[in-house]
């Protein structure tokens, strides 16, 4: 009996320095100076116009963050370019961490998902034996497609110029959320994800080009489509923006997704 009441012993006391330690764990993001680039649910006119503080301001808030927001709503992936000159221009190389969430717009206007690679046959120089001189091969190559006509294309052509303008900052892709019908007017009406787009594609293709995104460029994803638990088709309408918007989060919907990233960033160095 002894040995196990000492055994039970080192186990409360290792439990309580486990807890002990956690409890003096700093957030890796926080005061980081971190750029978000992306559409409507990112640009801050959102949040300014509905009165409610977005899921990059409550971030801002919990972890004292510098945030450079260049997020415009209704673009698309081929606007990365042009909110990645902004951010060099305003800030140089003085930024920790580059957040992109897009994809939906992409979806919503059909743009075609594309390919990631082309493929050619190149003679390349190789060798396996030590002991002998390396040979021409031929070999198949793949080559990155840099084309804005796809998505794939605008993603490659995007984190090219990321990589090359800020090669030692950790870049993090959000996948894009899960919709529901939006209707503000007459002319912009959005049917909800269960419809495939004009180019024939479910929006589950655009959430895959992100995630393979990460593979490809190796960088960060935050599969939010999966992990915000936030799906206005399945009785979660109250997470977005009101009656005829089941697209944009709304006050519920930034919290949570706040929530998620907060706990999402922990596992990503800065």
């Amino acid at each position: 009996m002894n040995r196990i009441a000492k055994a039970f012993t080192a186990i409360i006391l290792f439990c309580f320095a486990v807890s002990a330690q956690a409890q003096n764990v700093t957030h890796p993001w926080q005061g980081k100076r971190v750029a978000l680039f992306g559409d409507s649910i990112t640009d801050p006119g959102l949040g300014r116009s509905w009165g409610i503080t977005q899921y990059w301001g409550h971030l801002q808030e919990w972890l004292n963050l510098d945030i450079y927001n260049y997020a415009v709503s209704g673009k698309e992936w081929d606007d990365i370019p042009r909110q990645l000159g902004k951010l060099q221009e305003e800030h140089g190389q003085e930024v920790d961490a580059i957040v992109i969430l897009m994809g939906t717009n992409d979806y919503n206007m059909a743009v075609p998902t594309g390919q990631w690679f082309t493929e050619v046959d190149e003679y390349i120089l190789a060798g396996t034996d030590m002991q002998e001189p390396a040979t021409m091969q031929l070999r198949r190559r793949r080559i990155p497609v840099m084309d804005n006509s796809t998505v794939k294309g605008r993603i490659n052509i995007a984190m090219s110029l990321i990589k090359k303008a800020y090669p030692r900052c950790p870049v993090v892709l959000l996948t894009p959320l899960h919709r529901g019908w939006f209707r503000v007017s007459e002319g912009n009406v959005q049917p909800e994800e269960s419809y495939q787009n004009r180019a024939g594609e479910y929006l589950d293709a655009y959430v895959d080009a992100v995630k393979e995104a990460g593979n490809i460029w190796s960088v960060n994803v935050v599969d939010l489509h999966a992990l915000s638990n936030m799906n206005p088709l399945y009785n979660q309408e109250f997470y977005y923006g009101g009656e005829n918007d089941h697209l944009h989060p709304g006050k519920e919907g930034n919290l949570r997704l706040a929530k998620v990233l907060y706990y999402q960033f922990l596992t990503i160095a800065l």
